[in-house]
């Protein structure tokens, strides 16, 4: 079987992860007679049944750059060993079944393991997967953040942007396929079709919630879906410094997150009295649905329509930490994790979460049923 090129192509595998389509593998999933049986002998087991069995082979993978903690909290759940196999940018561990239980975002390595399209990996129906939200350790992803010095000197800045963003998001989650074209135009090196697969997916974690409810708030930040993924995180994150690791453990939403300015935006008739009139997002990754909201808000006027000359977004990726970016003034806002920017304020920085726009979380274990037969 011919390797696959190596590629990030969505900002969560600490972030997400990648770009450049792996190349096509032939015969990626074709199935027998028996393996069809064993398909529907696997399909009555529970999702119980087929961690441990992956647990017990030690064959559960995780990127482990920051959405691990679910994971950890799965495993914890069925009373296993907390460990998992480093999985690397690829599917490649899955599609060769060193990996039973890989993990994956919704949005983007799920797709390249169902679909067809170039990069794909082809196996359509024939996979299934573990989802976090489902399980009930679920964490938190993408949001929108600040300094709270920032947000105190600039409140209608801050909560015109809001307003602005959120208006992207509304659109680009009702028109996800034009969503895709203007993020493909904008310059990301993510193919056209993974693109539109990319901004469906993500439309779903914008407006649902980890229990499954549509969600017509967006940007709602849901008190109980943050507190247990904050919970999750206190559990098994070790921070280096011993006095930040004592100050994470005391950490409360109310430190982390301030719902004053989404207030403020959405009882608002757009109209704002902004005091910077440029300012800059710095997003987790490289151009790509995943952020699409934005690109929408700067295609469709909506930053210029509450009164700002420029908005720019800035790309990730590298040795750029958004937390850091926005700390140190180099931008103005980010889009990073509730994880991250708890672990970064602990750590003594000055952040706070002012609108949560994934709803429920975008990481699921996808495995082939045949195996667990």
């Amino acid at each position: 079987m011919k390797k696959r090129l190596k590629r990030l192509v969505c900002a969560v595998t600490v972030a997400s992860l990648a770009m450049s389509m792996l190349t096509a593998c032939g015969g990626g999933g074709g199935t027998s007679q028996s393996s069809t049986a064993q398909t529907t002998q696997a399909a009555d087991l529970k999702a119980e049944d087929i961690i441990k069995k992956a647990a017990e082979q030690g064959k559960v993978g995780n990127w482990g750059l920051g959405n691990e903690y679910e994971v950890l909290a799965l495993l914890a759940k069925y009373n296993l060993p907390t460990k998992y196999l480093s999985q690397d940018f690829t599917m490649d561990g899955f599609d060769d079944d060193s990996i039973l239980l890989a993990s994956a975002m919704t949005y983007n390595e799920l797709g390249l393991v169902k679909n067809d399209y170039d990069g794909g990996y082809k196996y359509g129906d024939k996979v299934k997967y573990i989802d976090m939200n489902d399980e009930g350790v679920a964490m938190m992803e993408d949001n929108i953040f600040t300094t709270k010095k920032f947000a105190k000197e600039n409140p209608e800045t801050t909560a015109a942007f809001l307003y602005a963003s959120l208006k992207g998001w509304e659109y680009a989650v009702a028109h996800p396929d034009e969503a895709a074209e203007i993020v493909y135009k904008a310059g990301s090196s993510v193919s056209p079709d993974h693109q539109k697969y990319m901004a469906s997916e993500v439309a779903k974690l914008v407006s649902t919630n980890t229990k499954g409810e549509k969600v017509t708030d967006i940007g709602n930040m849901d008190d109980s879906a943050m507190q247990q993924t904050l919970d999750i995180a206190k559990k098994y994150v070790t921070l280096d410094d011993a006095t930040a690791n004592t100050k994470f453990k005391a950490l409360t939403l109310d430190d982390i997150r301030d719902k004053t300015f989404i207030t403020k935006a959405k009882a608002s008739d757009g109209k704002f009295n902004i005091e910077k009139k440029s300012v800059k997002i710095q997003l987790k990754w490289l151009p790509q649905a995943q952020f699409m909201g934005y690109f929408v808000a700067v295609e469709k006027g909506y930053y210029k329509e509450v009164g700002f000359d420029n908005v720019e977004i800035v790309s990730g990726g590298g040795d750029i930490a958004e937390t850091t970016a926005v700390n140190n003034g180099t931008v103005d806002f980010g889009v990073t994790w509730e994880t991250n920017l708890a672990s970064a304020d602990a750590s003594g920085m000055d952040l706070v979460e002012i609108a949560q726009i994934y709803q429920r979380s975008g990481l699921v274990l996808v495995y082939k049923p045949e195996k667990f037969s």
